[in-house]
């Protein structure tokens, strides 16, 4: 799988392990390919580049159709790891990934997504992507545990891991930025990864849109209404770059809250010789 093809935030929480059996996407929502999924392979890290298949992210996984599920396993999906939370799963289920012989995940990284938006005042800050560095310092440093666990399943998965949130963009992007972290990637491959989103996201936005409008709603938002509060047209590298600048000037070492949560050097060691096909 190519970086670009289209098979086509935090209250820490307890994983949960969910049957293969577990319910399918409702009915009522439209069946797509992914809009924002890409290979994590092909980034230079200490030591060498990332080996294609090293992990995969994702938007929603749960609203994936027949055809793009077939492509994944062909494609030799092993483990999914879902980081959407339990409202959210309520939602929509596994989707049809879960008829399939594949792991699945369950680790939330917030305990729900107003969470996220109790302390918004201003509903355009809720919107602005270039606005979310705080959300991003606050899910890797919240949610460490979560993400030395979802670190541990790609570690040892036996084929191509995915991990995906909504919109494969916040969850998943401060996901992607360990996992790259802790394998010896730069400031520079680690923004540059997550800036791809900015491609995908008008279609991901659409794609989306059936799932995230009712949960706007519950919290009494109006998502026409909250998407014309988001003036900026413009995808931005700033939320990334804030969550870097703050782990390198915050601690001796970027990864010190990952540690601090249980990360150790075996399962970065194991991370690299994953990513390095050692």
């Amino acid at each position: 799988m190519t970086a670009t093809a289209p098979v086509t935030a935090a209250t820490a929480t307890t994983p949960e392990a969910t049957p293969a059996s577990a319910a399918p996407v409702a009915t009522t929502l439209p069946l797509s390919p992914p809009a924002n999924l890409r290979d994590l392979g092909g980034i230079a890290i200490s030591g060498g580049t990332t080996r294609a298949d090293f992990a995969w992210r994702a938007d929603d996984l749960s609203m994936i159709d027949d055809a793009s599920a077939t492509r994944l396993m062909s494609a030799g999906l092993s483990t999914v790891i879902d980081l959407r939370s339990i409202a959210e799963t309520e939602i929509t289920g596994r989707g049809l990934l879960g008829a399939y012989p594949v792991a699945y995940h369950h680790v939330p990284f917030m305990a729900s997504i107003s969470s996220a938006v109790d302390h918004v005042v201003d509903p355009s800050e809720m919107w602005d992507q270039s606005r979310f560095a705080q959300m991003y310092i606050s899910l890797f440093e919240n949610a460490a545990p979560q993400i030395v666990t979802a670190m541990a399943v790609i570690a040892h998965a036996p084929g191509a891991a995915v991990f995906h949130c909504a919109a494969g963009q916040d969850r998943t992007g401060v996901l992607a930025a360990a996992l790259l972290l802790a394998v010896g990637a730069d400031s520079d491959a680690i923004v540059t990864d997550y800036a791809e989103t900015g491609h995908n996201i008008a279609a991901v936005s659409v794609r989306v849109r059936p799932v995230i409008e009712p949960m706007m709603a519950r919290l009494g938002m109006q998502m026409d209404v909250a998407a014309r509060a988001a003036v900026r047209t413009e995808y931005s590298r700033a939320p990334m770059l804030g969550l870097l600048e703050h782990l390198r000037t915050t601690y001796t070492d970027p990864l010190q809250p990952l540690y601090d949560a249980g990360l150790t050097t075996g399962l970065v060691d194991q991370l690299r010789r994953r990513a390095l096909g050692a």
